[in-house]
């Protein structure tokens, strides 16, 4: 277990080396939110997925699979298809949409690409943001705190500040780039282990016919469409895929590639490493059934697997692959988070006047004030991965998906819709959330279609007149018709 524990504090300190290195990078305010829109393919690719992916890659989704069986596959397949959409579709526009109206985060660029000159939509935006984030960010640090408190035998509170603390770090350091830069090579690390254990434990537990025997022998249904799944579930399931238009921290990666050149290249890269990961995780899932049948808590299978096939500096590594998918998904939330708060509330109704300088520092303060309130909410260990994230997943696709589709495909759309869109989704996702009606059908779905309901309703009675408005859309499209 020493070595374990050497191997993983190695790769820690690795990892806040590099927020060191940016930290000395880092210029301006640009640099420090979206990397001076200077990242490569590969980068802007492993970045965007190990960000979204988390801890609910190698933790929520293997636990799922092994409670509840083959059928939370769905979950996954939803997923690669939203992936898959969000690069060929969404990836490359809001690119040049936010260069052409110089924003750096999805508040202000909805401001600028709407034409709302009250600055409601942006600070509605910002509270959203802040409220789901908060939550999302809580749901990395309980899976953070399960990790090392498996590792290294401490109390789960202990746990999840050591495990917080050490993403805060660098996150407050070195800014975009250092996160995307870590999250380059986590998403690295997280491909490795998904891919590497489940393969090796497949053979070690004899193949096949012992997980179908224990499956059958608890009950445990290993095929895709049970007889007791209903279409609601599997729609539901699928649902998930809706979420990715509406993710400001996979969004931001694609406003900080390099050209849309690179996009193409990083849309490969980015399917492949998802499509790999997802199948790989649900195998993990499956593996675990005639391996640890007596575990209590099923969103560790992951770390047991580790833990009973590997040598001790190997098992390191890997379990940091783990703390990888945690820390690659929390930094972006946090950096989004506080980011937000710096442009879209203390440089917009604060202080108009503050440097570059005086915002960076703001906003490393941000990130810590995040963290603390994630932190406390991250405190009860009944906390589930799966079930904060997919709150707070539903809640950002629900608030932000519509608005990004139609500020990309509608020209016409006026402010006044967006607002009233993301207000309407907002509060149906909360109240079909809160009143337990999730459980037939999930929340992001009558979210998202309200939201989009209420934006073709206004619509028709309040169009987009801003001609500045009108004509920038019509320059956008033709700078991405020429450069894509």
């Amino acid at each position: 277990m020493t070595a374990t524990k050497i191997s993983f504090l190695i790769y820690l300190i690795f990892l806040m080396g590099i927020g060191v290195y940016f930290y000395l990078k880092t210029a301006n305010l640009e640099d420090y939110l979206i990397g001076g829109r200077e990242m490569g393919s590969w980068v802007t690719a492993l970045s965007a997925q190990a960000s979204d992916m988390s801890g609910w890659l190698l933790m929520g989704l293997p636990g799922a699979v092994f409670l509840s069986g083959l059928n939370q596959a769905w979950i996954a397949i939803g997923l690669f298809i939203g992936t898959v959409l969000n690069w060929k579709y969404i990836a490359g526009r809001l690119r040049v949409y936010t260069e052409k109206t110089n924003s750096m985060t999805l508040p202000s660029y909805f401001e600028v690409r709407f034409g709302d000159r009250t600055g409601l939509l942006r600070i509605i935006s910002a509270v959203i943001i802040l409220l789901f984030f908060t939550i999302y960010s809580a749901s990395g640090l309980v899976a953070a705190g399960k990790l090392f408190e498996s590792l290294f035998n401490i109390n789960y509170t202990v746990a999840v500040i050591c495990g917080g603390m050490a993403i805060v770090l660098y996150t407050f350091l070195g800014g975009f780039m250092a996160v995307s830069w870590t999250d380059f090579f986590q998403g690295t690390l997280m491909f490795f282990a998904i891919t590497i254990v489940p393969a090796i434990a497949f053979f070690r537990t004899g193949g096949i016919e012992p997980i179908i025997d224990t499956a059958a022998a608890g009950g445990i249904s290993l095929a895709l469409i049970p007889q007791n799944l209903s279409l609601l579930a599997i729609i539901s399931s699928l649902a998930w895929g809706l979420g990715y238009f509406g993710q400001p921290h996979i969004l931001a990666r694609f406003m900080g590639i390099k050209s849309l050149k690179k996009l193409k290249k990083a849309r490969k890269i980015a399917v492949v490493w998802v499509a790999v990961s997802l199948f790989a995780a649900v195998m993990v899932g499956i593996i675990s059934i005639p391996m640890f049948p007596e575990i209590a808590d099923s969103e560790k299978v992951f770390i047991e697997m580790i833990n009973t096939i590997f040598n001790p500096w190997l098992g390191g590594i890997l379990l940091a692959a783990i703390l990888s998918a945690i820390m690659s998904t929390i930094d972006s939330q946090l950096l989004v988070a506080s980011s937000t708060l710096t442009e879209d509330f203390y440089n917009k109704l604060i202080k108009r006047e503050a440097s570059d300088l005086e915002k960076i520092w703001v906003g490393r303060i941000f990130v810590i004030v995040i963290a603390v309130i994630a932190f406390i909410l991250a405190l009860d260990p009944g906390n589930t991965v799966l079930e904060l994230v997919a709150y707070a997943w539903a809640g950002l696709g629900t608030a932000f998906g519509p608005a990004v589709l139609f500020s990309i495909f509608s020209k016409r759309t006026n402010w006044t819709a967006i607002l009233a869109g993301m207000i309407v989704g907002t509060a149906v996702l909360i109240f079909w959330k809160e009143t337990g009606l999730s459980v037939q059908l999930y929340e992001i779905i009558p979210g998202f279609v309200s939201n989009c309901l209420v934006i073709m309703l206004v619509n028709i009675f309040d169009q987009q007149s801003n001609q500045s408005v009108l004509d920038q859309y019509q320059e956008v499209d033709k700078i991405y018709q020429i450069e894509k």
